[in-house]
């Protein structure tokens, strides 16, 4: 295990003394602030792709045994006889795991009395494990409305807000928990979980410096201050905390977890994986064994283990998460050994856009494999559907549509009413082990997306008007925004240094609102060009095109780094180190004509950046 003399920073130089010399050094000023360095959309370094973070737990359980037994006792002082009863069945059901049950006892006490709040706040437990979440948290809301005074349901109400992706209102109760139970270990860690994943970075560390002070030996509080180091890039400081919590609790499945990603990062993976395996059997739920799994892919991957990596990114596939995809289609599942000549298969794309594009790669082979006699259908989002009906004419494009019902992620494919057309199923991932089974597996040139060669013409047209220089397009940001992502994404004022260099015409690609960052660059005087008449984000064919027309593209990985990877344009990539879509390498394998510029660091990202301004220059301006 690594010790805390011994690791090091993001800088690389040694850092010596205790963890609280280390948080004494780091955090002891106000100089000390967060950067949020560049980052990817379509998947972080040894970060599952799905939602759900073990690292971010926020700790309690309104469903566990503890909780439940403190509900009971509150419901000792109704002095109705037919409402204590019904309530006092209904908490046993749900600690039976009975939630819908547990929900109608609820509604009948309710009947009864509608203003106890211990059966609103009952029906909001139920509800919430039920995954009906904005039903919970308007019970709860209502609970606490009647029993103002009652922590137990603000820290309900924080936990479940926090799982809505809700931080101000997590935030909010949260802090009314404290003041009723201040020192509280749980709310502490969760207050601190929420003011990062809202940013507030220093806000989190001074809360957690002051509990660790007083709480010296607390596991969780240490592995909590591991999370927001490392929510700023920080992996190595984050690996000395994450130890603490192990030092004094070894079996801290979370802070096990935690470490192993953090070594997985930094480069020590097969450490890292150790970790990770130990971590993975002491995990309970659905959500953290997945994640778990796909970070234990990663590291594989990242190895050379393709064969145990796509065995273990299945994971994905898994439904005993409330973040699994349940796929509604009336097909047996295609399994690996299954033959697939002259089969009749239909595929749907994974989640996310940027997979839906990456794992299409499989589609050229998929086609070969099946042959003229089968048949090929492919289900994408309805944004990609003309973009792929002319990249492969010879498979049926339909749409997906992803929706919940019963707290269930659900994929519906609206214009597939019957499945007697296919013999089988598949997402696109299930194939990866199938066709890339090594490094090799991958073509050497493999464009597949097919823009419409008239608007190629045309923005090739609205390029040249401008001027006669390069074309150069740049992406900078992520529309998803929490604190462990934005670690990966450099402030666009970061990029003034590269934006400066002359002989270029850069050209926003950006998709979503950028008028902030569009008025500082008019601010600092560099020359942006906005094409016009185009939809940057929605309009994605066309998208494909203009970026075709580019004589190269700059940006992190996220959709329109795919698509144009995909469509063999030239792009230059931003990553970290060890992102998992490089699979060990030092290059993309997946897009040939893609260029990847790797950071050693999540915190300063100034030498990538030179790298990447030093190649523009002797790419295209000192040509000739």
């Amino acid at each position: 295990m690594l010790k805390p003399a011994k690791s090091k920073n993001a800088t690389g130089s040694k850092q010596a003394g205790s963890p609280f010399a280390v948080m004494a050094e780091k955090f002891a000023t106000p100089a000390f602030k967060p950067k949020t360095p560049l980052a990817t959309d379509a998947a972080l370094p040894f970060t599952p792709v799905r939602p759900g973070n073990p690292a971010s737990q926020i700790l309690g359980d309104s469903g566990s045994g503890e909780a439940l037994r403190i509900l009971l006792e509150a419901t000792e002082h109704i002095k109705r006889a037919d409402t204590l009863k019904t309530l006092r069945e209904a908490v046993l059901r749900l600690n039976a795991g009975d939630w819908q049950g547990g929900s109608q006892l609820a509604i009948q006490a309710l009947n009864i009395d509608e203003k106890c709040p211990e059966a609103w706040h009952v029906l909001a437990v139920a509800r919430d494990k039920c995954n009906d979440f904005k039903t919970a948290i308007t019970c709860y809301e209502t609970a606490l409305k009647l029993s103002p005074d009652n922590p137990a349901i603000a820290n309900d109400i924080g936990r479940l807000a926090y799982r809505m992706g809700m931080t101000d209102l997590a935030e909010k109760f949260f802090r009314f928990f404290l003041d009723k139970c201040p020192g509280h270990i749980e709310a502490i860690n969760n207050l601190a979980t929420t003011l990062r994943e809202a940013s507030k970075i220093d806000e989190a560390i001074e809360l957690l410096r002051e509990a660790i002070t007083a709480n010296p030996a607390d596991p969780q509080l240490w592995n909590a201050l591991g999370t927001v180091v490392n929510a700023q890039g920080d992996m190595a400081s984050s690996i000395i905390f994450y130890d603490e919590a192990l030092k004094y609790d070894p079996n801290h499945v979370h802070a096990r977890y935690n470490a192993g990603n953090a070594k997985a990062t930094v480069g020590d993976i097969e450490d890292g994986l150790s970790d990770l395996l130990i971590a993975l059997p002491t995990f309970v739920d659905g959500s953290n064994i997945m994640t778990c799994k796909l970070s234990i892919a990663f590291c594989h991957l990242h190895l050379g283990h393709y064969e145990e990596g796509w065995a273990w990114y299945d994971a994905r596939n898994a439904g005993d998460s409330p973040e699994s995809l349940h796929y509604l289609i009336d097909l047996p599942r295609w399994k690996k050994d299954d033959n697939l000549k002259g089969r009749r298969v239909f595929v749907s794309a994974e989640q996310g856009l940027g997979d839906e594009v990456l794992f299409a790669s499989i589609l050229p082979d998929l086609l070969r494999e099946i042959g003229p006699e089968g048949k090929l259908g492919v289900a994408v989002e309805s944004r990609l559907v003309p973009l792929f009906r002319r990249s492969f004419p010879e498979a049926h494009i339909t749409r997906h549509h992803t929706t919940k019902h019963n707290g269930l992620v659900v994929r519906l494919f609206p214009e597939m009413p019957e499945w007697k057309d296919y013999d089988t199923w598949a997402v696109m991932g299930d194939f990866l082990g199938h066709y890339r089974p090594r490094i090799e597996s991958f073509p050497a040139s493999n464009p597949f997306l097919t823009p419409d060669p008239e608007r190629v013409s045309y923005w090739k047209s609205q390029l040249d008007g401008l001027n006669s220089r390069p074309k150069i397009g740049i992406l900078w940001k992520s529309l998803i925004k929490h604190a462990r992502r934005d670690r990966y994404y450099s402030p666009f004022a970061q990029w003034e240094d590269i934006l400066r260099t002359e002989g270029v015409q850069f050209v926003n690609l950006q998709y979503g609102d950028t008028s902030e960052e569009l008025a500082l660059a008019k601010e600092m005087g560099l020359d942006i060009w906005t094409p016009p008449g185009i939809d940057l984000k929605n309009d994605l064919d066309d998208l494909c095109a203009l970026c075709v027309a580019m004589d190269c593209i700059l940006c992190p990985a996220n959709a329109t780094s795919n698509i144009a990877g995909a469509a063999g344009a030239t792009v230059w990539l931003l990553s970290p180190e060890r992102s998992w879509t490089s699979l060990g390498t030092d290059h993309f394998p997946w897009y040939p004509s893609t260029r990847v510029f790797f950071s050693e660091s999540l915190i300063d990202w100034t030498p990538v950046m030179d790298r990447i301004k030093t190649a523009l220059i002797e790419t295209f301006v000192d040509v000739g």
